[in-house]
């Protein structure tokens, strides 16, 4: 697992970071217009935007006064990647523990 991976599981470990993470999924937001939708105040939402930009969840620009925030493709491609590769593992690892326990009983049965 990368360092990158590591920050990403832990940053979305946060329920407030893993609902700002789903509205910016459904288009860019200032950072005013994120502070509305919840009931935490507008520094601790920049905090968090703060730690989803740094594991390379988000990522902003200006637009006038305000920055805009929207969701990195290319950070949310490689934790998919990470998952992806661990259901993969765990699927083969279950297969051959389900295989082997079918070919023991088998044995059993002749």
């Amino acid at each position: 697992m990368t360092t990158t991976t590591q920050r990403q599981l832990w940053a979305l470990g946060n329920p407030s970071r893993r609902a700002i993470l789903e509205k910016l999924a459904r288009r860019p937001l200032a950072v005013g217009e994120l502070a509305e939708c919840f009931p935490i105040s507008r520094p601790a939402v920049s905090q968090h935007l703060r730690i989803l930009t740094e594991a390379r969840l988000v990522l902003h620009h200006r637009q006038g006064t305000q920055n805009i925030y929207r969701v990195n493709p290319d950070g949310i491609a490689a934790l998919r990647d990470y998952l992806d590769a661990m259901w993969t593992r765990s699927l083969r690892d279950f297969k051959a523990v389900a295989e082997s326990s079918y070919n023991r009983a088998r044995k059993e049965k002749s």
